[in-house]
């Protein structure tokens, strides 16, 4: 098991100040908006509980919205617009198009409002600094264990939630280039994407099982990915498969319990919201932020889920 402690990138600049808002809001205090992905997985249930929590703590009033499903980014833009237009005192952002939120937040940072990425990066400068996993080097363990478990050897397909936002694409190629740099007996498949949602996913994943019956390994890049992927090895009745994944819902941490999937990355979704919040405050009140907050991430499977270490950041 692997632990990632809340290490700190970059120095980055935070020179916006706080102003007095209409926000609508209850409550003398600072207001955050703030706008996740989506509200389908209990990650982000865990993600508001923290932010809930450490707002609560430090006198602030939060909003914590999403789309119905990870890839309605139309949606989510209509949130970001009317978050803006309330005019808090800062946002959380944690974007599903890393790029199409450009001109929205061009527009808060014209209204001097602090944003805060989360969970995802964004492709702009606008976000003060951003409270997430380390992406890169969590998909990067997920592949060290898969190659363990297989011996070094065999054929693996990756079944990944989208191709859009950061966290998609880092837990892809976290993933791809360790295989590549360290595991020549490792032949890849093509990656297929299923938008995160466990029915395309189970779909995608008879279909991988299908074409390819030398498949000795799948990797799922999220909650939903990875269920999605232990269905459909069931649904196809393919035994020998070891499945690695992403997350730690109920769902997932049954198939561990019960075999079906080898061991997965946990988040620290509850340390990520109160991360955002302490940055929100931080960049209220004028203070400068480091580029980037790592939130840290463990490796869990039969062997340590039931540890009081792993026990404390799983979201079920």
């Amino acid at each position: 098991m692997r632990r990632r402690q809340l290490l700190i990138g970059g120095l980055a600049v935070a020179g916006l100040a706080a102003c007095n808002r209409d926000s609508g809001a209850a409550g003398d205090g600072p207001y955050v908006a703030i706008v996740a992905k989506g509200f389908q997985h209990q990650f982000w249930q865990a993600v508001k509980s923290g932010a809930e929590r450490e707002a609560a703590r430090a006198g602030a009033t939060i909003t914590f919205e999403g789309p119905a499903t990870e890839k309605e980014v139309e949606a989510q833009i209509t949130m970001l617009t009317n978050a803006i237009a309330k005019r808090p005192d800062a946002i959380g952002f944690a974007a599903l198009d890393s790029k199409a939120a450009e001109g929205l937040l061009q527009q808060a940072k014209a209204q001097n409002i602090p944003v805060i990425a989360f969970d995802s990066g964004v492709d702009s400068q606008v976000p003060l600094t951003t409270a997430a996993t380390d992406n890169l080097a969590a998909a990067a363990e997920a592949a060290t264990h898969m190659s363990e478990l297989i011996g070094g050897t065999g054929t693996v397909a990756l079944v990944v939630h989208d191709q859009t936002s950061l966290t998609g694409q880092q837990r892809r190629d976290g993933f791809t280039r360790w295989m590549a740099e360290n595991a020549p007996g490792v032949r890849l498949l093509p990656v297929q994407y299923g938008d995160g949602d466990q029915a395309r996913s189970a779909d995608i994943t008879k279909s991988i099982l299908s074409a390819n019956p030398d498949v000795t390994g799948i990797y799922g890049a999220n909650e939903g990915s990875a269920i999605g992927v232990v269905r459909g090895v069931q649904e196809s009745g393919r035994t020998g498969v070891t499945i690695v994944g992403f997350d730690s819902g109920k769902a997932q941490l049954d198939a561990i319990r019960s075999g079906l999937m080898a061991g997965a990355i946990t988040q620290n979704p509850v340390g990520m919201g109160a991360a955002l919040i302490t940055a929100a405050l931080t960049a209220i009140r004028g203070e400068p932020l480091e580029k980037t907050i790592d939130t840290g991430y463990f490796w869990y499977d039969r062997t340590n889920i039931d540890t009081p270490e792993i026990q404390a950041v799983l979201y079920q």
